[in-house]
């Protein structure tokens, strides 16, 4: 009679008696839970962050979710870092955030609208907080790029920052891609020196998803390829001597495998600080999913080989193993 007492009481407390979950071994894949694509990675201090599109029709893609992890495997949600009510010209289709930390603020560049033509209101915005997971205010209260130059529609942004502190931000849709120079404070574009303020760095296969990092004294210039709805979805990659090419395509490094998921791409990467440890975060859709709105965010091991190649990513369900930032 005494045990039942005991027992009753621990559960009327909301105490389990049952023994504690095991700790996961590795990520999974997906990582998180939810329909979201176009993830921008990133590494603030000692947290790993996922900044995705809300993958859904694109009048609902009216906000931006983001996630954090101490080890790439347990995830934290942080919900609606950004939505339209913040930023009063966008009003649909908040597309592939892309985040910056500059003196102690972060900055979150996004896509909104889905222009189609110079007349449409929309295109490439700025945002900043004092934290990354925001909130995130409007920082110029319009668009940074709201024309298409070059044939790029003005979506898929990408801010790299170079060796000199040089900002730059690299952009486009429908088979073009520009690069132009970002000012100081992030609320405008500065020419080139030859007066010029777009220059296309398209490379051949190029759709959209632009991504660049520096390894070795080289440029490694990445993007998606093929329809972002159909299995042929995919990642390519070139190597320059700068951050304007020319760039010339190596190879696929990021595809389906009809055993595992399919229509993997627009992808960002991560290398641990003070390591030669690298992570593709991508987005695929699940085997047997017809709606092109359901897209998973993953994590898969990159590495390259002898000559700096990038090798093709195997993509998995394990996803990766715990990794500390030091």
């Amino acid at each position: 009679m005494q045990k039942r007492i005991f027992l009753w009481f621990f559960l009327l407390i909301g105490i389990s008696t049952a023994a504690p979950a095991q700790e996961k071994k590795t990520s999974g894949n997906p990582v998180f839970p939810g329909w979201y694509a176009d993830p921008e990675a990133a590494v603030f201090g000692k947290t790993y962050w996922i900044y995705p599109t809300y993958s859904a029709k694109y009048n609902q893609q009216v906000f931006l979710d983001a996630f954090s992890s101490p080890d790439l495997v347990n995830w934290t949600k942080h919900e609606r870092i950004l939505d339209t009510s913040s930023i009063k010209w966008a009003w649909r289709a908040m597309w592939a955030p892309a985040i910056v930390k500059k003196d102690g603020r972060y900055f979150l560049f996004f896509g909104a609208n889905d222009i189609q033509n110079d007349s449409a209101k929309g295109g490439i915005g700025v945002a900043v907080a004092d934290k990354p997971e925001g909130p995130f205010r409007d920082h110029i209260g319009k668009p940074l790029i709201d024309k298409f130059y070059n044939g790029a529609q003005p979506i898929d942004q990408f801010v790299f920052r170079d060796s000199d502190n040089q900002y730059y931000i690299i952009y486009g849709g429908w088979r073009h891609c520009n690069i132009a120079r970002l000012n100081k404070d992030f609320t405008a574009l500065e020419p080139f020196s030859d007066g010029t303020t777009f220059r296309s760095i398209t490379p051949e296969g190029y759709v959209e998803g632009p991504f660049m990092f520096k390894k070795d004294g080289k440029y490694y210039f990445m993007w998606s390829e093929g329809g972002w709805t159909g299995p042929n979805y995919q990642v390519a990659y070139a190597i320059g001597d700068s951050p304007f090419g020319p760039f010339k395509r190596i190879g696929t490094v990021l595809k389906q495998d009809p055993l595992v998921a399919t229509g993997a791409g627009h992808h960002s990467v991560i290398n641990v600080p003070g390591t030669d440890e690298w992570y593709i975060v991508y987005h695929r859709r699940p085997l047997g999913e017809t709606d092109g709105n359901h897209r998973v965010v993953c994590i898969d091991k990159m590495v390259f080989n002898e000559k700096g190649e990038i090798e093709p990513v195997k993509i998995t369900f394990e996803g990766v193993a715990p990794r500390l930032i030091k």
